[in-house]
């Protein structure tokens, strides 16, 4: 089996831009959250056959019989076609099918490799490295300009996803941390709060490449360069032409920030990545961006 690539961070990390870019080369087929709960992009069967239970799905060894075969056939580029039909029969879905199973057939002809962007994979980015050999980048984002996002946006999270699984408390007991907001409506407290559990797992995870967002964004030919080489990916003139192209241009005009984008509905758009820095606290006032530094800093 080919190395796969994952992509994971937390929701609003540059996940999707950072995907895009290294699929820039032409050497990958792009795979948008297979473990998403929500449908679409989440919940196909022809992508993954698993069944998704939870937001960030804690995977491991003691439950990995199920999920093993699964993600060695998405790595695998093997679309299950019947099964999709049986689950998702909307128009949309349809289209989709016929995209990502016409992607994988020809992935796997050209020797293309599965590139996994997946957020909600990043609690299990362990797993993926060791278990399925895939070279794994974690972005991680300023945790001011991270809550700032999902204020904007209006996001919040139920601490049950992750309370509610028993091996992933086990694994990394600090996620009992966040049952003191379970329930709570300071969005703020509780995104700053997802971050740091987070940050502290990631940081601590052997087998994968902790990469600020910042740096991506303020130099990302540089940057990019450097996940070309780690992903093992030829670094060519066109791939360092297009991701110029990507992060020096605006959004196409009547496409906002947030823009769902094709078929893959990801949120990955065209921007000046540098000038993006520049906006991204903007949701946050001075008293909320100074409470999230002392949230989020090593105890």
């Amino acid at each position: 089996m080919s190395v796969p690539i994952l992509v994971t961070g937390l929701p609003r990390s540059g996940t999707s831009w950072t995907g895009k870019m290294l699929v820039a080369g032409g050497g990958l087929v792009y795979v948008n959250e297979p473990l998403n709960p929500q449908h679409p992009p989440g919940r196909c069967p022809g992508v993954l056959r698993a069944e998704v239970t939870h937001r960030f799905q804690y995977i491991c060894d003691d439950n990995a019989d199920a999920w093993l075969p699964a993600f060695r056939d998405t790595a695998c580029l093997r679309y299950h076609w019947l099964a999709e039909l049986r689950a998702n029969h909307s128009p949309y879905d349809l289209a989709r099918l016929i995209r990502y199973g016409t992607a994988f057939a020809v992935g796997r002809l050209a020797g293309r490799r599965a590139l996994l962007d997946d957020p909600f994979a990043v609690l299990s980015a362990g797993w993926f490295a060791r278990r399925l050999g895939c070279r794994v980048v974690a972005l991680v984002r300023d945790p001011v300009s991270f809550v700032a996002s999902w204020q904007r946006l209006g996001w919040t999270v139920s601490f049950r996803e992750l309370l509610d699984q028993p091996l992933l408390v086990r694994d990394h007991p600090e996620v009992l941390e966040l049952r003191a907001l379970d329930g709570s409506d300071d969005r703020v407290a509780k995104a700053a709060a997802l971050w740091r559990v987070t940050h502290t797992i990631l940081t601590r995870t052997p087998g994968l490449l902790l990469t600020s967002y910042e740096s991506l964004a303020a130099d990302p030919i540089a940057g990019f360069r450097r996940l070309y080489a780690y992903a093992d990916l030829p670094w060519t003139p066109t791939a360092e032409r297009r991701i110029a192209r990507a992060c020096t241009e605006g959004s196409r005009r009547g496409t906002g920030p947030f823009a769902w984008s094709g078929l893959s509905r990801t949120a990955y758009r065209r921007m000046d990545s540098r000038r993006a820095l520049a906006a991204g606290t903007r949701g946050l006032d001075d008293e909320d961006a100074a409470r999230v530094r002392v949230l989020t800093s090593a105890p």
